[in-house]
C-alpha cells in the first residue's frame, strides 16, 4: 500500500523484480494513481474509508492469507486491516510507516497544528506546498546524496495526478483525517505484543519526515 504523494507506481520496478516467486497487487487510493476520484461532497476521504476499500477488494478477491507492505500512508492503513484480521496476516513489510508519537518530529508541526486549528491559513499553505512542484521534488531527494539518481518522472508522474480538479482539498482532508491515526497507535501496538507478527521494518537513514519509535 503505497504512501503520499504516490500511487502504486511506486512499486512497478519491485513488483516486477518479485513477481517470478509472488502474486502481488497494489491498488492505489481514491484520489491517487489511476483510481478514480469521487467528489468530496460524495465520499469522505479518510484512513478508515480507505482501509475499508482495501479490505474490500481482499474480500472481493478472496485473498485469505496474505503480506502486507506498508509504506506512509499505507501504515494507518493496513494497521487497521491487521489489527482487525490478525488471522489473516503472515507478515508485515514497513517502510516509513508510524505508529509510535514518537515518530512525529519536526516535520509534522504544521500537520499538528492544521489539527488544532482547520482554519489555520499560514499552516494550510504550508502543508499545500508539500505537494507543488518543489515539495514533490523535495520529498524524493532530500537528504539523498546523489539526487542525480532519482528520475523525475517520478514526481512529475505525481504532480500529474495531484493537479487534478479538487485533489488539492483533498489532501489536506487527508492531513486532518491523519489526527484520527495518533489516538489508535496503542490499539496497534497491543496487536504487534499480542500476535507478534513476523515484520521486516525498513527506515531511511537521514529520512526527515518519519523516524521510528521504540
Amino acid at each position: 500500500m503505497h504512501g503520499y504523494p504516490t500511487s502504486s507506481h511506486m512499486y512497478r520496478n519491485l513488483i516486477k523484480d518479485l513477481s517470478h516467486k509472488y502474486h502481488l497487487i497494489a491498488p492505489d487510493y481514491p484520489g491517487y494513481g489511476r483510481s478514480e476520484q469521487p467528489p468530496i461532497s460524495e465520499f469522505a476521504y479518510t484512513f478508515d474509508n480507505f482501509s475499508k476499500i482495501i479490505g474490500a477488494l481482499l474480500d472481493k478477491l478472496d485473498i485469505q492469507k496474505y503480506s502486507l507492505y506498508l509504506m506512509d500512508y499505507g501504515a494507518p492503513v493496513g494497521f487497521r486491516i491487521a489489527s482487525a484480521n490478525p488471522e489473516k496476516i503472515d507478515s508485515l513489510i514497513v517502510q516509513n510507516g508510524c505508529a509510535y508519537e514518537e515518530g512525529l518530529e519536526a516535520f509534522w508541526d504544521p500537520i499538528k497544528a492544521y489539527w488544532k486549528n482547520i482554519n489555520d491559513k499560514e499552516a494550510e499553505n504550508t502543508l499545500r506546498g508539500f505537494h507543488d512542484a518543489n515539495g514533490l521534488k523535495w520529498q524524493y531527494t532530500h537528504n539523498v546524496p546523489d539526487p542525480s539518481v532519482v528520475s523525475p518522472d517520478n514526481w512529475e508522474i505525481d504532480l500529474r495526478h495531484l493537479e487534478r480538479p479538487e485533489n488539492g482539498a483533498i489532501q489536506l482532508a487527508l492531513f486532518y483525517d491523519y489526527r484520527t491515526n495518533v489516538p489508535l497507535y496503542p490499539s496497534w501496538q497491543q496487536y504487534f505484543r499480542d500476535y507478534q507478527p513476523e515484520m521486516l521494518i525498513v527506515y531511511g537513514k537521514d529520512d526527515y519526515i518519519s523516524w521510528i519509535g521504540s
